[in-house]
């Protein structure tokens, strides 16, 4: 839930509702607003959803908490994995501007997102040759890289080159969402109205 690799739909509702017309004449940046909603997002679900089942979880469990190094290192890369993830879900909802029905195009890049990411198998159990595929997508930087320097298999210049992939799959996909909402709003048409 922190980093947000179940997505959402906000822009392409807005976008479907023709309510982006309004946020497209409102004087900021549409990519860095919706990127300050998902880091508020995320700051939430930390607090709320994140620290209490942690807590519970310590109590009932043997906990190994991570050395003062790999927490800090984990703290820094779940904060570049939610930039990584947000540019991915926000590519996948720009498809709106295209498109009728968004929800299938969305729901499949979830799915593929959350497979390469770890989430329903960590990706150490796939086969070789997947598991090379995955490391070369963005997506395991969502969750299967910050969940590997907790666990401490990543340090010193590992964990920098971890911060470093997951800082060029961010960037990457940045760019390509502004390419994309730059593509779209040249022919906005609002459906409907």
């Amino acid at each position: 839930m922190v980093v947000g690799v179940f997505g959402n739909a906000n822009v392409a509702e807005r976008i479907m509702s023709g309510d982006v017309v309004i946020d497209l004449q409102r004087p900021y940046d549409q990519q860095a607003w919706w990127a300050a909603v998902s880091y508020g997002n995320a700051a939430y679900y930390a607090i709320f959803r994140g620290i209490p089942p942690f807590v519970a979880g310590a109590v009932v469990f043997d906990l190994r908490m991570p050395s003062v190094v790999n927490f800090a290192g984990f703290v820094l890369s779940v904060f570049l994995a939610i930039a990584v993830c947000f540019a991915w879900v926000y590519i996948l909802q720009l498809c709106a501007f295209w498109l009728i029905d968004y929800r299938g195009p969305n729901q499949i890049g979830i799915f593929v997102a959350q497979f390469f990411a770890g989430v329903f198998i960590p990706i150490v159990f796939f086969p070789s040759w997947l598991e090379s595929t995955a490391r070369a997508l963005p997506f395991p930087s969502m969750v299967q890289l910050p969940i590997e320097i907790w666990l401490g298999r990543h340090a010193g210049a590992a964990m920098l080159g971890v911060f470093a992939q997951q800082v060029l799959w961010g960037c990457a996909l940045i760019v390509a969402g502004r390419f994309i909402m730059g593509r779209a709003v040249r022919r906005v048409v609002v459906q409907g109205g």
